[in-house]
């Protein structure tokens, strides 16, 4: 009984995701997350000839302006409102659109979650075991999130799939609307329904590889025609959640050219000291956390991401408890105890997963600081948290099959995963 309701539960969420299309005239998707301001901002993208289309909130008509007009590697118009984050009721030609609660009691994180075409590394896009993110996101819209955040690296079919192989066969690739439909908005349509999204800029956004389609699509910021490397920070209060957004897409990994180092310190050094108490930090790239994986011997032993440890270096104020990133391609969590906020890494939503580290994360040193305990877990998968009525949230990991791989506690700065 418990599968039939959750096939049920998942075709629902993809029928409502395909009624969207099919509300107005040549829509092909609509979706809403959060944006500065604050707001809400609705988008759809439309046919390159078609009219950017009225939405309807809080029962008000509300027109959608031109974010993007078609060009020959997006032949698409993308069309965006804002509207207030309070705004209770959302639709576009009659069909309802998802909005926030008062409260957020449940948030679904993913991240990494593009198809790996690129030189030297493929991935069988075509294969739901090989590639699970389609299936991800169905089971994470079943769970009904209030919320959801990703992580960032949204696009990686940068290169042909190889003569020969079936598994990725006829794939679009590059920087166009194909590759980016193929990569994100087709797999994510039925989570896409279920709620309003935080979209985190991740590295495969930057200018040099998936920058056009990030500024297009999923910026948060109004549309601009030009790539900028770095973007402006932001807050967002909603639901009992302090959130700080950062855009870390240009920050190196192993490397702290001193320009950048002094970039991020720039614009950390007020995002966080006007920081709530409870705020958490979004951004791709973890700031403490332990390399999985083999590198080369010129940089053995060292943590990512380098950049910004010595960037948020002596700027980490007793209000952030959180950071929350994704990157590396695997499940993490790291306590540190109360010295330190709590760095949890979900970057398991489909790209292909990381040899895990054979060292212990527990006793292990980052940044000056002794990692109290911590997990690492190289399986695809998403993570559920849900508000505990005493204060803190419960987690689970789950697999793309529902099965759960692990159960968290999240509480200050305090995480236990097991």
């Amino acid at each position: 009984m418990k599968t039939g309701i959750f096939v049920l539960i998942r075709a629902l969420a993809v029928l409502l995701f395909l009624s969207v299309e099919t509300a107005a005239a040549q829509h092909t998707q609509a979706w809403v997350e959060l944006a500065p301001g604050p707001a809400l901002s609705v988008r759809t993208i439309v046919a390159p000839d078609a009219v950017c289309p009225t939405i309807t909130a809080d029962n008000a008509p509300v027109a959608t302006e031109p974010r993007a007009v078609p060009v020959a590697a997006f032949p698409v118009r993308v069309c965006e409102a804002r509207v207030p984050q309070a705004t209770a009721r959302l639709s576009i030609g009659g069909v309802p659109l998802p909005t926030l609660p008062a409260t957020i009691n449940r948030l679904i994180v993913i991240g990494d979650t593009g198809c790996r075409l690129a030189r030297g590394m493929v991935q069988d896009c075509g294969d739901p075991k090989a590639w699970p993110f389609a299936t991800i996101a169905m089971a994470a819209a079943a769970k009904r999130p209030d919320l959801v955040i990703h992580v960032g690296d949204y696009f990686y079919r940068e290169a042909a799939c190889p003569p020969g192989r079936a598994g990725c066969a006829g794939s679009p690739y590059g920087d166009n609307w194909p590759a980016w439909r193929a990569d994100f908005f087709d797999p994510a349509a039925a989570l896409l329904a279920a709620a309003p999204w935080i979209m985190v800029r991740g590295n495969h956004e930057s200018c040099a590889r998936g920058g056009q389609g990030w500024f297009r699509l999923l910026d948060p910021y109004p549309g601009r025609v030009d790539c900028a490397d770095r973007t402006p920070p932001y807050q967002l209060s909603l639901g009992g959640l302090e959130l700080l957004v950062f855009d870390s897409a240009n920050a190196d990994d192993l490397l702290a050219p001193p320009e950048k180092v002094a970039f991020y310190a720039g614009q950390l050094a007020p995002l966080l000291a006007q920081a709530p108490a409870g705020s958490w930090l979004l951004l791709h790239h973890p700031v403490w956390a332990m390399w999985q994986g083999t590198l080369p011997p010129l940089f053995a032993g060292l943590s990512t991401n380098q950049t910004l440890q010595a960037a948020i270096r002596g700027l980490v104020p007793p209000s952030l408890d959180l950071v929350l990133s994704g990157h590396v391609h695997d499940f993490l969590s790291y306590d540190f105890g109360p010295e330190r906020p709590v760095q949890l890494i979900v970057g398991t939503g489909g790209d292909k997963l990381q040899d895990l580290g054979s060292a212990p994360i527990a006793g292990t040193e980052l940044d000056g600081m002794t990692v109290r305990d911590g997990i690492a877990l190289a399986r695809y998968g998403y993570l559920v948290l849900d508000r505990n009525p005493v204060g803190g949230w419960d987690g689970v990991l789950y697999a793309p099959d529902d099965t759960v791989l692990a159960r968290c506690r999240l509480s200050g700065r305090s995480i236990n995963c097991r």
